[in-house]
C-alpha cells in the first residue's frame, strides 16, 4: 500500500508534473464534452482536418517569434468558418470542402515549416503533444478559453441538442441554424488548439473522438454520455501521463493508448451491447433453439 502511494506521489514532488497533471484534466474533460457532438454528427473527418489545418497558424507564428498558441488559434477559427461558409454555399459537399480546405491548409503549414531549418526540434511537440512542458501561463490560457467553451454548451445544451438529433425540428422552432452550426464549428476549433499541448496535431483526433465514443457504447442519452466521456478523458490523461513519467515515453501517445484501451474494454463488455455479452446471448439462443429440437 505504501509503495502505491509512493508511485501516485512521487510525480507531484515535480511542478511540470503537476501543471502538466491540471491541464490533462481540463482537456481530458474538454475534449469528451465537445467530442461528443463530434461523434454524433459524424464529424470525425472534420477534428482530423481541423487539427491538421493549424499548421500554417503555428508556422507564421514560429517565424515571426510570436507564441504558436495564438497563430493556432486564430488559423483554427478561420478554418472553421471557411469549411462551414464552403459547405453552405451549396456547390460541394460538407466532406469534400473539408478535404480541399484541409490539403490546402496543410500543405501551406509543411511549405512553411520547411523553410525552417530547426522545426523538426522546436516543433515536435505541436505534432504529437508534450504536456509536461507545460507553462503556468499555458495553463491560464488552457483554463480560461476552456471555460469559454464549456459555458457555451451549457448555455446553448438544449440548442445544440436540436440540431445535433433533428435539424428538421430546429427549423420548426426558428432556431438560428446556421449560426448553431458555425459555433459548434468554432467550439470544436478552440477544444483543438486548447489540446494540441497534451496530445499533438497528429493525435488530437483520438482524444476528441475515442472518449465519447466509449462513452456512446455505455450509454445513449446526451448528458451522460458528456459525463461518462469526460471521467474517461481524465482517466486516459492523467493515467498517460503516469504512464509517460514511469516508462518513459511520449506523453501524448500514452494518453491516447490508454484511451484507446478503455474503449476496447467498453466495445467488449458493455452492458447489453458489448461484443463479449451479444456472443453470450447467440449461444444461449443456439443452446435453448437445440434443446426445443429434441
Amino acid at each position: 500500500m505504501n509503495d502505491l502511494l509512493e508511485l501516485l506521489i512521487q510525480p507531484l514532488r515535480y511542478p511540470f508534473m503537476v501543471r502538466g497533471l491540471l491541464a490533462s484534466v481540463m482537456v481530458g474533460t474538454l475534449c469528451a464534452v465537445v467530442g461528443t457532438y463530434v461523434v454524433l454528427r459524424g464529424m470525425a473527418f472534420f477534428g482530423d482536418a481541423l487539427a491538421h489545418a493549424i499548421l500554417p497558424g503555428v508556422a507564421v507564428a514560429y517565424l515571426l517569434g510570436a507564441n504558436v498558441f495564438w497563430g493556432a488559434l486564430l488559423m483554427g477559427l478561420f478554418t472553421a468558418i471557411g469549411i462551414g461558409y464552403v459547405s453552405r454555399r451549396g456547390q460541394v459537399k460538407e466532406d469534400t470542402a473539408i478535404g480541399v480546405i484541409f490539403a490546402a491548409s496543410l500543405a501551406l503549414g509543411v511549405a512553411l515549416l520547411s523553410t525552417v531549418q530547426n522545426y523538426s526540434v522546436d516543433l515536435t511537440h505541436i505534432l504529437f503533444g508534450d504536456v509536461l512542458s507545460v507553462s503556468t501561463r499555458d495553463l491560464w490560457l488552457t483554463a480560461g478559453l476552456g471555460l469559454v467553451v464549456l459555458l457555451a454548451v451549457v448555455v446553448l445544451y438544449k440548442e445544440l441538442l436540436v440540431i445535433s438529433f433533428d435539424p428538421v425540428l430546429a427549423a420548426t422552432l426558428r432556431l438560428p441554424l446556421s449560426t448553431l452550426q458555425y459555433l459548434l464549428l468554432v467550439l470544436i476549433a478552440l477544444t483543438i488548439v486548447v489540446s494540441l499541448q497534451t496530445v499533438g496535431v497528429a493525435l488530437m483526433v483520438a482524444m476528441l473522438v475515442t472518449p465519447a465514443a466509449t462513452a456512446y457504447l455505455l450509454t445513449r442519452r446526451l448528458w451522460h454520455m458528456m459525463i461518462v466521456g469526460a471521467v474517461v478523458g481524465v482517466l486516459s490523461s492523467v493515467g498517460g501521463l503516469y504512464l509517460s513519467f514511469y516508462v518513459n515515453i511520449a506523453s501524448g501517445a500514452a494518453v491516447v493508448l490508454i484511451c484507446t484501451g478503455l474503449f476496447v474494454l467498453a466495445f467488449l463488455f458493455s452492458p447489453g451491447r458489448g461484443v463479449v455479452w451479444s456472443w453470450l446471448r447467440r449461444q444461449e439462443g443456439s443452446a435453448a433453439s437445440a434443446l426445443e429440437t429434441t
